[in-house]
């Protein structure tokens, strides 16, 4: 019974989400050329009716960041990843490869300000 509801209230908030989603940031296309590039280096571990991943995907959206979502309750694999890497199993996470290195970021306000942060405003409309 509780995963029905929690199924249910979640299809609910990922269709409010789809009615209610902000603007993109408009860049030339030469701009959004150059984040599309520098965004190959970022992933977010998430999952689709998760009310703080359906958060961060709102900022993905406003921000016009086309990021490599991985839903790690659709996929096992993605979710030994997560726990091996990052050193849990708990969404959203933004993983930020860095040479050799990855960065696991946790927390929807952490990851929402970082991303503010490198690929808001600062970009010309």
């Amino acid at each position: 019974m509780i995963n029905l509801l929690r199924n249910g209230l979640g299809q609910v908030i990922v269709g409010l989400d789809l009615v209610t989603r902000p603007r993109k940031l408009k860049r030339t296309e030469q701009a959004q050329a150059a984040i599309e590039a520098e965004l190959a280096n970022l992933s977010l571990y998430q999952f689709q009716a998760c009310p703080f991943c359906v958060k961060t995907r709102r900022a993905l959206h406003r921000l016009n960041l086309p990021i490599r979502l991985k839903d790690i309750k659709k996929d096992p694999q993605l979710r030994a990843e997560l726990e091996q890497g990052g050193g849990r199993v708990k969404v959203p996470c933004l993983r930020i490869d860095e040479g050799s290195q990855s960065v696991w970021m946790y927390e929807s306000d952490d990851i929402i300000a970082y991303l503010e942060q490198r690929y808001g405003e600062r970009q010309p409309a």
